[in-house]
């Protein structure tokens, strides 16, 4: 079950992921990002919100240095016959790449960049819930397991499955043009500590 449930889950989140551009132009992802910068500076303040983009900029930079796709001051310099070739494999690379879709996967990554820095902003004071939540769970393993209480291994699947979709569900509103308040930012790694916890609450144990 949970491995049907993590295949089906990533399929859906690849088309959904490679279907967002094709459905929204890239000045949709930039008016979302900028609606959303304005409510980070109203929630966290300026200079905090600030910090957020500065990383989110640093995050796509690195993203770009990291494309495959080459750029023309990427191109080597050449002259007669190697030089048409590479004339013409530019022209290729900038039809093929430089299209309204692509421009739209750009923007997408831009915007997934900015939320997922909003994320590392909330770590600090959700990461200790992360923790608390594990060790909640296994302690709750063990204490069944002295007891010898059942652990019920449709529960553990159900649990499983449900942290998996909630991650994939997760790296999709990152993607969507839709508004997200800073605050409801941190309710997605909440709902992942919760399910992990349940989930290492019902994996088997013996005493």
């Amino acid at each position: 079950m949970i491995r049907a449930v993590a295949v089906v889950s990533l399929l859906s989140l690849l088309v959904l992921v490679l279907y967002v551009p094709a459905a929204h132009p890239p000045e949709r992802f930039l008016m979302q990002l900028r609606s959303e910068h304005d409510a980070a500076v109203e929630f966290w303040g300026r200079q905090p919100a600030h910090r957020v983009l500065d990383r989110a900029m640093r995050m796509q930079a690195g993203a770009a240095e990291a494309s495959p796709i080459p750029t023309v001051r990427d191109m080597p310099a050449a002259s007669g016959v190697n030089s048409a070739v590479a004339i013409e494999m530019a022209s290729v690379n900038q039809r093929l790449f430089n299209n309204a879709y692509f421009r739209s996967v750009d923007a997408l990554l831009m915007l997934a960049s900015y939320r997922l820095s909003s994320l590392l902003e909330w770590l600090p004071w959700l990461l200790p819930l992360v923790l608390v939540a594990a060790i909640d769970g296994a302690l709750v393993r063990i204490v069944r397991a002295q007891e010898f209480l059942h652990h019920d291994p449709e529960m553990f699947a159900v649990w499983c499955s449900l942290l998996i979709m909630a991650s994939c569900a997760t790296v999709v509103a990152f993607v969507l043009p839709l508004g997200l308040h800073p605050a409801s930012l941190a309710a997605f790694p909440v709902a992942v500590a919760v399910l992990l916890g349940l989930a290492i609450a019902n994996f088997h144990r013996r005493a």
